[in-house]
């Protein structure tokens, strides 16, 4: 498990940024969307997680299981009496 890089601070319009590695990123268990904090220690700079990732739609669609969540599913055709 790779847990440190040698990165460089580069410009990302008027702020500084550094691109975390997929493998440390991974490691960390950081994915695209986690909420982090950044704070300034007498070592450096400390990032961490901070709850957990925002879901896309799609993600939340397909994590989705109706015999979970009171069987309920979209009608696609007619279920009784109704009339269309």
């Amino acid at each position: 498990m790779t847990r440190s890089a040698r990165l460089t601070v580069q410009r990302w319009g008027n702020s500084l940024a550094v691109r975390i590695p997929a493998a440390v990123a991974h490691s960390a268990r950081f994915s695209a969307g986690q909420p982090v904090e950044v704070s300034v220690t007498d070592e450096g700079v400390l990032v961490r997680a901070v709850g957990s990732p925002r879901l896309s739609l799609a993600q939340k669609l397909a994590a989705f299981d109706p015999q979970l969540h009171g069987g309920e599913v979209m009608a696609t055709g007619r279920i009784g009496k109704e009339i269309f």
